[in-house]
Order: structure tokens, then sequence, then C-alpha cells
């Protein structure tokens, strides 16, 4: 599903217009990424919790070259861990 069908289908199950529903997942969408960006973590319970996790710095071989030896910088990654209600509905 891309955004456009995602837009489409919160339009049609909240009965809102299709522009209405999109500026709702926009907004959305800047909300989990500017509280991601000042280091909060989103939790919806039942659904998920969206949170960055650090990664620490770390060697790692070249692709091309596999006997090359390349540093791999520390780095921030946003992880969604999925809820208990979600995991159940996609095993169901």
């Amino acid at each position: 599903m891309n955004k456009a069908e995602l837009v489409a289908s919160i339009a049609e199950k909240s009965e809102l217009t299709k522009k209405d529903a999109e500026n709702a997942l926009n907004a959305f969408m800047q909300t989990v990424e500017e509280a991601l960006i000042e280091g909060d973590k989103i939790q919806l319970v039942g659904f998920g919790t969206f949170e960055v996790r650090e990664r620490k710095a770390r060697e790692g071989r070249n692709p091309r070259d596999p006997e090359q030896v390349i540093q791999i910088p520390a780095s921030k990654a946003p992880v969604f861990k999925a809820g208990k209600s979600l995991k159940e509905a996609v095993n169901k």
C-alpha cells in the first residue's frame, strides 16, 4: 500500500474527504518525526511504539573489496516495535 492508497482508505473509514485525510496523515507523520528528533518516544497502546535507537560505531567490510576494513560511524535509527494487539491481529 502506498501513501495515496492509505489516504483513500483513511478517508473511506473515517468519512473524511481525501484532502482532510491526507492532511491528518501528514500531520501525524510530521508529529512523529518531530518527536523522534527531540528524542521522545511515542507509544500507541496496542498498536506499537516509535523510538530512536543509538547504533555504536563499528568496523565493516567494503563490499567491493572484502579485505578492506572500513569504519562505520555511530548513528541513530528510527525504530517501530509492534504492540501486542497488532502482532495478534497480523498472526490470525
